[in-house]
């Protein structure tokens, strides 16, 4: 009897299911019209969106997974289904979505990256109130940013990455008071920096590979741990503001026009592990205060190479207690080598790491190679001295090869202390 009356309230589930959807009728709307919006030609046979089938329940979950392919729902109001995740992402998809309705109102995770989507972004996205993630990364999405995504306000990670993207950064972005992570790199972004001090949890922040300029931004954040800004037009040099990050841990701003003294503060802040400065116009750095036991700095590697930066090496980096890669090369840096740089490149103490690279090449360094340096075994370490001026640097030594040592004459003719 018992088992009469299960199969008989089996059925009467079956019937229900079939005869009424339980899914809410606005995301099978919007999720129709997403469809809609693709290019056919580039829906494969098995394809995610070629399996949406609106003629069943988008939803049904009481003999299927909870995750329909593409997109996951959740009973979160009167026992009906809404969409909570849609993922299309590395699909293959193309086709412009600029007129899609983004009508999800449940909605915390968008991904459609990795597709051929053209055309502008919808400003229709701004409808999802309750996203925390949104990413559109490698399509080819163009025009601007819409000024209405800066009303998502419990938006967590934005990351628009390798489009076509122009305009500039929209100054809405202050309200995204919940960010922690913008991702707006490899795009055609340009304009200066906005202010983006209200956006007290931002800890990452990649605006790289864009027509950026202006000033390095100052009012960022103290939550930011990394800042990439690579490759755009942005002048001027590092900001005193810096100092108060106390989180930061990466610095990446080459290649672009940056100029005049690298501060001396940066070599000693009080948790910056990667500073990347290379491919600059920097002519000089300023020394921090050291003593011969020692630097307090965390810096692990230091890159700033490609610069015109004059002067004798630095001997503070000799002490940088956990430095162990430091590029200087290409730079008119002149002088011999520090003997901190010797012992730490080949006998470094219990409490200073040593140098896993070292890259002098390309400045006007001369004297002799120091000995211990001779000793030294291929592999051992990624060393490089050619290019300078240095009196015997034979390539047999596998950090002389690569350039043949300056002439006499040029040598001479930057400095009239080199013998």
């Amino acid at each position: 009897m018992a088992s009469l009356l299960s199969l008989l309230l089996l059925l009467l589930l079956l019937t229900l299911s079939s005869a009424e959807s339980k899914t809410f009728w606005g995301d099978v709307a919007a999720l129709k019209d997403l469809k809609n919006s693709v290019d056919t030609k580039s829906m494969s046979p098995g394809s995610c969106l070629s399996s949406w089938d609106f003629s069943f329940d988008p939803c049904d979950n009481i003999f299927s997974d909870t995750f329909t392919c593409g997109f996951r729902c959740d009973s979160v109001v009167s026992g009906l289904a809404r969409v909570t995740e849609l993922s299309l992402d590395q699909a293959g998809y193309s086709g412009s979505l600029s007129s899609v309705s983004f009508n999800f109102p449940y909605l915390q995770t968008l991904d459609l990256s990795g597709n051929y989507f053209s055309g502008p972004l919808p400003d229709s996205l701004s409808n999802l109130t309750r996203l925390t993630r949104l990413a559109v990364s490698g399509n080819s999405f163009s025009g601007s940013i819409p000024d209405s995504v800066g009303s998502m306000t419990v938006l967590e990670e934005l990351v628009l990455d390798s489009n076509r993207l122009d305009g500039s950064i929209p100054a809405s972005f202050n309200g995204l008071s919940s960010l922690k992570r913008l991702e707006i790199q490899l795009n055609n972004i340009s304009g200066e920096f906005p202010d983006l001090s209200s956006l007290k949890n931002l800890y990452y922040l990649d605006a790289s590979d864009n027509r950026i300029f202006g000033r390095i931004p100052s009012s960022l954040p103290e939550s930011i741990v990394q800042i990439s800004m690579r490759n755009n037009l942005i002048q001027g040099t590092i900001p005193e503001s810096f100092k108060l990050l106390n989180s930061l841990q990466v610095i990446d701003l080459s290649h672009n026009k940056l100029s005049g003294s690298i501060p001396s503060f940066i070599f000693t802040h009080q948790s910056l592990q990667q500073l990347t400065l290379s491919f600059n116009g920097f002519s000089s750095l300023d020394s921090p205060y050291y003593s011969p036991l020692g630097l307090p700095s965390e810096l692990i590697s230091v890159d700033l190479s490609n610069n015109q930066i004059q002067g004798a090496l630095p001997l503070f980096m000799g002490l940088s207690p956990k430095l162990s890669a430091l590029s200087l090369e290409n730079n008119n840096f002149f002088g011999m080598i520090p003997t901190q740089y010797v012992w730490k490149l080949v006998s470094p103490g219990s409490e200073f790491a040593g140098f896993q690279r070292l890259l002098l090449g390309g400045n006007f360094l001369f004297g002799v190679v120091p000995g211990p340096l001779m000793a030294m075994k291929p592999g051992s370490a990624n060393v490089q001295l050619a290019g300078n001026c240095f009196s015997w640097c034979p390539a047999t030594l596998f950090f002389c090869q690569g350039q043949e040592q300056r002439s006499p004459t040029e040598c001479r003719k930057f400095s009239r202390v080199i013998p």
